[in-house]
């Protein structure tokens, strides 16, 4: 083969993976994972000459130390540009034919390598691999083109900048370049030994670990391998081959989480499955007014969830980041205190008359936990009576030890359970809302010294239902707890308590306090409240003070424009139109929630199937989109008119899929959406 040495290979490798970044530097025994892969390719009897494309990132240093140590040449080139790295170590090196291998195929079989070279030159074509299309497992893939294939290739991606982060998606689609495939005997495409997660990394450790020699074993070997002990391959088996591929950048960084982050985030109801499972974008970069931009660079409009309702005035609101950056510079955690707690204080109370005292908390989930611990210490009693959402803590969550299904109403069907303690059964106990008859019978059948709801949620109050809940309260010297995090600074400049004339013993605010910064209150009566001094309630991160200036800041901007009027109104518009266009497309909705959080489900059995087209249309569009509206001040008309156009002719297909009995797998190109909490 005289062609042959004018042929070189060029491994690409780089640190930061999007999805599992270091990977190729994780060690199998004493030696990384690049370092095995070279190993195995000097096997080859046509490679003489192997080189390392990676980037000028200072993460890829250990990999020029790799390359320095194993004595082969690297390259350094542009870390975002994937095609331009290779095509300019290729031209560095004169390369006229290129061998092909990607740093996360350790177990490379050297054997394939040298026949799809042959191919190459004994049929004289442009490109040839083993991959068009796939019969040896993932992970044993190889490509072997020419400098003009891939001149062609990176020329295009010069004009097409999805093509960049690819190398030989053009040559592979170029219908004018000659081609050639080598297929294995069977089809083993189905096998995974491809390094993208920690799934992967254990399956790769598992083969390594049945050979001597983890040099010279080889496909069928391999195979054979499987056949006898299928158990080694489980863990990664059911992943889609080139998934990564086809994967959006905010995909890949989720499946990074889910490596090192149990569920992958820290907030459940921002999991991409309660969205668009394989499509969410997940991540962001930036953040202004209604506009979100991914990691990608797309600008997406958030007619959804606005931060988890944290952003009435909508995101990066200049009056408050002025103020926070100010303080910042400043400094926002000394060994002293902070004003601006005392000056929030008080203008909470002054807010609410009825109240007198206030701890702060920097998430509700915290805030809750607070209120019930002085609610508690104030009634001398730890049996509570609630009703609706209020956070992960074992107090709450010890609903559902008694039977799984408690909290059904409230939070989400079945909710998990394991870790909290089993001698906290028989001390919470749910009620409906809007059920006075079954919160007074629990009352009556225990020693109930709390009282803890949310003030309204999907349903406004019926038959002087919360008027009843006071009275009660007060008649049985039980603390009543308003849990605002959600209702408060949506309908009135304060609680939701305030519109009713209902006054609590306690009330909590969160969420839309700071406008997107962590702050949460509990307010209260003074001889409610002062029972928090005979109890132990401290932490040090309560005393920053970024949250109490965003949350000043806040205050005074929403009192200015009246924005509990502009979201309200903006969220009866909303359901009114909603209501429109499923009435013109003959679609069963039912319209639910505060005016300023507008919702609707489906009445279908296809509810999340729906709810799934929709947000996977309105992405293709440019919106973040579901069922459920968080209303801010910064959305405006036209982008709502557009919206409404959009969601129209979505209405109008799902009235036919209703009609047809269509199913999930022939609208969605994803899998069906996770029924988070009230997801209907």
């Amino acid at each position: 083969m005289e062609n042959k040495l004018k042929l070189i290979t060029i491994i690409q490798a780089r640190y930061n993976s999007k999805r599992f970044p270091g990977k190729v530097l994780k060690k199998y025994k004493n030696l990384t994972y690049l370092e095995i892969l070279i190993k195995r390719l000097k096997k080859s009897k046509h490679i003489k000459k192997i080189i390392i494309a990676t980037t000028n990132h200072s993460s890829d240093d250990r990999i020029k130390k790799i390359c320095d140590k194993m004595k082969i040449e690297c390259y350094r080139g542009s870390e975002n540009d994937v095609i331009d790295r290779y095509f300019q170590a290729s031209k560095f090196f004169k390369s006229k034919n290129i061998v092909r291998v990607t740093a996360d195929c350790p177990l490379i079989d050297f054997s394939v390598v040298d026949q799809v070279i042959t191919k190459f030159f004994s049929e004289n074509v442009d490109y040839s691999t083993n991959t068009m299309p796939p019969t040896y497992p993932d992970g044993l893939d190889v490509e072997v083109f020419n400098f003009k294939s891939l001149y062609l290739a990176w020329k295009a991606s010069r004009k097409n900048k999805d093509l960049r982060e690819h190398v030989t998606t053009h040559i592979r689609k170029n219908s004018t370049l000659k081609k050639t495939n080598l297929e294995y005997e069977s089809d083993y495409s189905f096998l995974r030994l491809t390094l993208d997660d920690l799934n992967d990394l254990k399956v790769i450790r598992n083969v390594l670990d049945q050979f001597n020699d983890i040099y010279n074993f080889n496909v069928s070997e391999i195979i054979k391998l499987y056949k006898k002990n299928k158990k080694l391959f489980d863990r990664n088996i059911d992943i889609r081959r080139n998934e990564g591929s086809n994967m959006s950048i905010g995909q890949k960084t989720w499946k990074r989480a889910n490596n090192i982050i149990p569920g992958g985030t820290m907030l459940f109801s921002k999991n991409p499955d309660l969205f668009l499972p394989n499509k969410w974008p997940a991540y962001f970069n930036k953040s202004k007014g209604y506009r979100i931009w991914d990691l990608e660079g797309n600008c997406l409009r958030d007619l959804s969830f606005m931060g988890v309702g944290t952003n009435i005035l909508g995101y990066a609101h200049p009056a408050v980041e002025k103020k926070v950056i100010q303080t910042i510079k400043k400094g926002s955690m000394t060994t002293l205190n902070s004003v601006e707690e005392i000056e929030l204080a008080e203008k909470l109370v002054e807010l609410h008359p009825w109240s007198e005292m206030v701890r702060f908390t920097r998430s509700g989930g915290e805030a809750n936990a607070v209120a019930i611990r002085i609610a508690r210490a104030a009634a001398g009693s730890d049996k509570v009576a609630v009703c609706g959402y209020h956070g992960w803590h074992d107090w709450y969550l010890s609903s559902n030890i008694d039977n799984k299904n408690n909290l059904n109403e409230h939070l989400m069907k079945n909710v998990p359970v394991k870790g909290v303690p089993k001698l906290l059964k028989n001390t919470v106990f749910p009620f409906k809302y809007n059920d006075f008859a079954q919160l007074q019978k629990i009352v009556l059948n225990h020693k109930i010294g709390v009282i803890k709801m949310e003030v309204q949620r999907d349903f406004e109050p019926q038959k002087n239902f919360l008027q009843k809940v006071r009275k009660l309260a007060t008649d049985n010297n039980i603390v009543l707890i308003f849990d605002e995090c959600t209702s408060g600074f949506r309908k009135t400049l304060g609680g939701l308590h305030k519109f009713y004339n209902i006054n609590p013993d306690i009330a909590i605010f969160g969420k839309a306090l700071g406008n997107g910064h962590a702050i949460n209150a509990i307010i209260g009566k003074k001889e409610v409240m002062e029972w928090c001094n005979s109890s132990f309630v401290s932490s040090t991160f309560w005393t920053e003070r970024v949250g109490p200036t965003a949350a000043l800041a806040t205050l005074e901007i929403m009192e200015k424009k009246k924005s509990w009027e502009i979201i309200s109104k903006l969220g009866k518009t909303i359901k009114k139109r909603w209501k429109q266009i499923s009435k013109g497309n003959k679609i069963d909705l039912e319209i639910r929630g505060l005016d300023a959080i507008p919702n609707f489900s489906f009445n279908s059995k296809n509810h999340l199937v729906y709810k799934t087209y929709i947000t996977q249309e309105m992405l293709k569009k440019g919106y973040l989109a579901s069922n459920s509206i968080f209303c801010s001040i910064s959305h405006t008309q036209d982008l709502l008119d557009r919206y409404f156009d959009i969601l129209n002719d979505l209405f109008f297909n799902i009235s036919r899929f209703e009609k047809n009995n269509e199913l999930a797998e022939k609208i969605l190109e994803t899998p069906v959406c996770l029924g988070g909490i009230r997801s209907k």
